[in-house]
């Protein structure tokens, strides 16, 4: 073993070709001695050799984790002290911004003004939640006679963090930054496909200041590691991002332990495109809302709804501007969108538009995998466009997780929330008017947890992100996620002069 605070790191060196656990403050390499290859999506070459946690690193993980939590300094440290480590994560982030930028642009493929965006985010939710925890402090609540009583937060304890791979630095920040900010102790499980920035950002981490064993990261098997992490007694809360039949297994495991749970899962959002709406505004936020971060995104609007009215005039300019996407290097600006995590996922996503020209729909465009030149290794699939579907069509009603979209029209008001709420998930949703009343009473009456109204972003560090129905429960990036990890003790006490003697003997 290693101690990361006594190397000089280049973690971001290109030249870097193999990542370790952190466990206990130090890298180290699994207890097997087995790695896996992590590659470039974009060029199908290898990318760096990584050390794959077992189960014994993950007891390893949990020991360390519940150590530094039960006798360790950092949940006992005064607000401010954890306020200012977050903020010198966020410095250390913000000095090598474009190093984090590069590394996850090759681990995941995603473009380069994604990257950017993703990156700078993930700095942003250290300095929120620097801020956020300062403000987080238990009440003093009214009770009857001489008694007082006030209610604490405490830290939940040791957090399994299990991180997607469409944002891997991102989702990372989202859940490490609370629960640091909250006094825990966290062991992160980046995915396996794309778990580079997770280890450089515990790395940061520790050298920050964050104490040895209050953050472990070990990439690791979802079915091994992951399930471990979950199942275990010594692990107090569980925090996943991912598919909805994994989270639902995963609550089925957590609960034989009680164990805290939140879940952030698929989603089919709808995006609603009225009459009155501003044509070029919805045309170019619709375009957005799917293809962004090549449709991985699990808020991506994949259900788009034009009012019949404007139909024709929209799908026009839509069809045009998205013949005009380019592909292409993911480091260059004017690459608007990237590759697709690997070719398992460009076989699935093909899969599903195969299905939807079995049932009867209509691709506009695209609707293959791409072939992009300098990148023919890479995995890659054409924004893609269907028209005369049906909310029976698997296409329709699952979640592709790709640059895919289905379009349909509606005649009213009523239709489109009939036709946006006709669906097992509610995540996300975007409606398109200039009529004020309408944007309000739509966005009351969608089943989701998040609604934007004449805009296509979804989230800034401070604003609720989460699901209705299947797409789960509990809000990440807000004041609100503090909450979630910690608990609430009530004390009562008596300051009376005359001893209390309830029953009178």
């Amino acid at each position: 073993m290693s101690t990361v605070k006594e190397q000089t790191f280049d973690v971001l060196e290109m030249k870097r070709e193999h990542y370790s656990l952190i466990i206990g403050g130090q890298r180290t390499e699994s207890e097997s001695g087995e790695t896996f290859t992590t590659y470039n999506p974009a060029t199908g070459e290898a990318l760096a050799t990584v050390s794959l946690a077992g189960i014994e690193d993950a007891e390893k993980a949990v020991q360390a984790a519940r150590n530094a939590f039960d006798y360790g300094k950092w949940k006992k440290a005064p607000v401010n002290k954890r306020s200012r480590t977050l903020n010198k994560i966020a410095g250390i982030m913000r000095s090598r911004f474009n190093e984090l930028v590069s590394l996850e642009i090759m681990d995941s493929g995603k473009s380069l003004s994604a990257a950017q965006g993703q990156v700078m985010q993930a700095i942003e939710d250290f300095e929120f939640y620097a801020g956020a925890i300062v403000g987080h402090r238990g009440t003093v609540n009214p009770v009857p006679g001489q008694f007082t009583n006030v209610a604490e937060k405490e830290p939940v304890g040791v957090c399994a963090q299990i991180i997607p791979w469409n944002y891997p630095l991102m989702m990372a920040a989202w859940k490490i930054a609370p629960a640091l900010a909250a006094g825990c102790s966290v062991i992160v499980k980046p995915a396996t496909l794309t778990p580079l920035t997770a280890i450089v950002l515990g790395e940061i981490c520790i050298e920050a200041g964050v104490p040895e064993g209050v953050i472990n990261i070990i990439p690791g098997s979802g079915s091994t590691v992951g399930n471990y992490l979950v199942e275990h007694k010594n692990v107090d809360k569980v925090a996943f991002t991912g598919s909805t039949p994994v989270g639902k297994n995963i609550m089925e495991r957590a609960s034989q332990t009680l164990k805290r749970v939140t879940l952030e899962l698929g989603g089919k959002s709808p995006n609603i495109v009225f009459a009155d709406a501003n044509l070029d505004a919805a045309v170019d936020g619709s375009l957005f809302g799917i293809f962004y971060n090549t449709g991985q995104s699990c808020e991506a609007r994949s259900r788009l709804y034009v009012h019949e009215d404007i139909y024709d005039a929209f799908m026009e300019k839509f069809v045009e501007k998205t013949k005009k996407l380019t592909l292409g290097d993911p480091h260059d600006k004017g690459t608007h969108i990237g590759a697709v995590i690997d070719q398992k996922q460009v076989d699935t996503i093909h899969e599903y538009v195969t299905s939807a020209k079995e049932d009867g729909a209509t691709i506009l465009t695209g609707g293959k995998q791409a072939k992009v030149d300098c990148f023919e290794k890479g995995s890659w699939y054409e924004p893609t466009i269907i028209t005369n579907v049906s909310h029976d069509m698997k296409a329709v009603k699952e979640e592709i997780f790709g640059p895919v979209v289905v379009v349909m029209t509606f005649k009213d008001e009523k239709e489109a929330i009939r036709m946006a709420n006709d669906s097992e998930y509610g995540l996300g949703s975007a409606i398109w008017t200039e009529n004020h009343g309408r944007a309000t009473r739509v966005a009351k009456a969608i089943q989701a947890g998040i609604v934007m109204v004449n805009c296509p972003f979804s989230a800034f560090p401070g604003t609720p992100f989460g699901g209705y129905k299947q797409s789960g429960f509990g809000r990440e990036l807000c004041v609100e996620t503090l909450d979630l990890y910690t608990e609430t003790k009530s004390i009562i006490s008596y300051f009376g002069n005359r001893p209390l003697n309830p029953f009178g003997v």
